[in-house]
């Protein structure tokens, strides 16, 4: 059976390939002919990106499944970038699935779908979608998952993973971030808390993914549906972020802000930052703001009942695989 990974150049992504290889899957990737970073061997490497049609029509050619890890990211930008990428090649995937019979669709979408500003504690996939466009990472994601919900059928089963926060070695996101800002003494926590939150850890996360594959495969649960995917593990998140820098060895971040003062600097810098149609990443974001100043955390109750998702990795020992990792040095390319 072939499987189509998408986004296999990712963090994300890379690590899915990498456990449906072991798992005795034929995998092919969907890999940017730009990309710095070379094609593992072993993979069937079709070339090509989500931009283009006739790219996608040929990576999806011969696949009986597929696992969409690929998007755009970030918390800046047009919104019509974001939905280019993330909402239009998410169409062109499922596009390329009808017409050549694929059977499964497994999809990374994000808890952010649901998030409009105000603290989610404990909510399961009920939740209704958040219409905001102010982020249009999180907008052009609950585009995609619905397309992706909407999709299924008897022939073409699909499936939404929501991951939250997903961190470990080799992290290009989050880690560097945090490192970089705190370095430079510019990383501010938010008062007031604590802000409970349940990331993930990476192995976990893309674990989730192979387990949905099985479920789907073995009819062994309806398709069109979402699944939160965490820790099981809520916590107060400027404590984990602090323990994700230390493990990194970077500086604890100390500084403290108040949500409504982090608010209101937040909004701001980015009317400063659109009339002086600056590029780049403001310091700070509206987005950044409210996901650090609330709390989210998710009833990952579905996911253990029909995934059969239970976190073999705790946080405890992805901190130590990740100080671990970082002592001895990135990986070669």
């Amino acid at each position: 059976m072939t499987v189509l990974v998408t986004g296999a150049g990712g963090f994300l992504g890379g690590r899915v390939a990498a456990l449906l290889a072991a798992d005795g899957r034929k995998v092919r990737v969907l890999w940017r002919p730009k990309s710095e970073k070379r094609p593992p061997d072993g993979y069937d490497v079709a070339y090509g990106d989500l931009f283009d049609e006739a790219s996608v029509d040929a990576a999806v050619r011969g696949a009986d499944s597929i696992v969409h890890c690929a998007a755009r990211s970030g918390v800046w930008g047009p919104l019509s970038e974001y939905v280019e990428t993330n909402t239009m090649g998410t169409a062109r995937i499922i596009a390329a699935a009808r017409r050549h019979g694929v059977k499964l669709l497994v999809h990374t979408s994000t808890p952010s779908v649901v998030h409009s500003g105000s603290s989610l504690a404990g909510v399961d996939e009920s939740a209704p979608y958040s219409l905001e466009t102010s982020q249009p990472y999180a907008y052009s994601k609950m585009l995609a998952e619905r397309m992706v919900l909407a999709a299924d059928s008897p022939g073409f089963r699909t499936a939404a993973l929501r991951p939250h926060l997903i961190w470990g070695p080799g992290d290009p996101h989050l880690l560097p971030r945090l490192s970089d800002r705190s370095r430079r003494g510019r990383l501010l926590l938010f008062s007031g808390g604590p802000w409970i939150v349940d990331a993930t850890y990476i192995d976990n996360a893309a674990e989730a993914h192979v387990l949905a594959l099985r479920r789907l495969e073995a009819g062994a649960m309806a398709g069109g549906q979402a699944f939160f995917i965490a820790q099981g593990e809520p916590g107060d998140l400027n404590v984990l972020i602090n323990k994700l820098l230390a493990a990194i060895g970077a500086p604890e971040a100390r500084r403290r802000m108040s949500p409504k003062l982090g608010l209101a600097a937040a909004t701001l810098v980015e009317g400063f930052w659109r009339l002086a149609r600056k590029t780049g990443e403001p310091p700070i974001t509206v987005f950044a703001a409210r996901q650090m100043s609330t709390s989210h955390w998710y009833d990952l109750t579905k996911a253990r009942k029909l995934l059969g998702f239970s976190p073999k990795v705790s946080t405890a020992e992805g901190l130590a695989r990740l100080a671990a990792a970082s002592k001895a040095g990135p990986r070669p390319v």
